[in-house]
């Protein structure tokens, strides 16, 4: 197993791994180099092949790490780690640091979850059904996704905010055509009456216009 093998002859390297997708924690470039020729050589002992597009050496550029690296980003999970100013609420400073955040490839399935769901068309629905049935996944996106980097979150939340822009202006008969009325008559619920949505909740209200 791959696990007894990176514990027994890479013990000071940090790694983590889910199902087939890994990483592994190196100081220098040498370092990690040599470590996936060690790897290379490994998987072939076990008529196994790394994946070609996955398999890279990745320089974590930060406010320290200044040097220049042909890939300095990675996807994992469904996050992106990268370079990305944050601030340090302490010192109430901004710096650079390694960091992750939803990758642009979950928002897009996020939100293409959304679409698929049809609110827009489903005059059916009040809201609370609305919420009944999309606060489950939005709560499991913000509790997943949104433990770092959380405004990342945020064309999701918008894309669902003007799903129901669209939703308001087929459901009642006074805001059709009316996409900036249909707006401010949901502003003014997500403010009065915030319970209804999760990221509401958590004054992720975000553009309805």
């Amino acid at each position: 197993m791959l696990d007894v093998w990176m514990t027994k002859h890479y013990p000071d390297n940090p790694w983590c791994r889910y199902a087939d997708d890994g990483l592994v924690h190196c100081r220098t470039e040498q370092e990690a180099q040599a470590l996936r020729a060690a790897l290379d050589a490994r998987f072939a002992q076990c008529a196994l092949t790394m994946h070609p597009d996955k398999t890279k050496v990745i320089y974590c550029k930060d406010g320290s790490r200044k040097g220049t690296y042909p890939n300095t980003q990675f996807d994992f999970l469904g996050y992106t780690f990268r370079a990305r100013t944050v601030k340090n609420s302490k010192k109430n400073s901004l710096f650079v640091s390694f960091t992750p955040a939803v990758s642009s490839k979950a928002v897009t399935a996020m939100r293409q979850k959304t679409r698929k769901l049809n609110y827009r068309n489903r005059t059916d629905l009040s809201l609370a059904d609305i919420a009944r049935l999309h606060n489950p996944l939005l709560r499991g996106w913000l509790e997943y996704y949104g433990k770092f980097c959380r405004s990342a979150m945020y064309p999701v939340l918008r894309h669902f905010n003007k799903t129901l822009v669209a939703w308001a202006m087929k459901k009642y008969r006074r805001l059709k055509g009316h996409k900036i009325r249909a707006a401010r008559f949901l502003e003014g619920l997500a403010e009065k009456q915030s319970y209804l949505f999760v990221h509401w909740q958590r004054g992720m209200v975000g553009a309805f216009a």
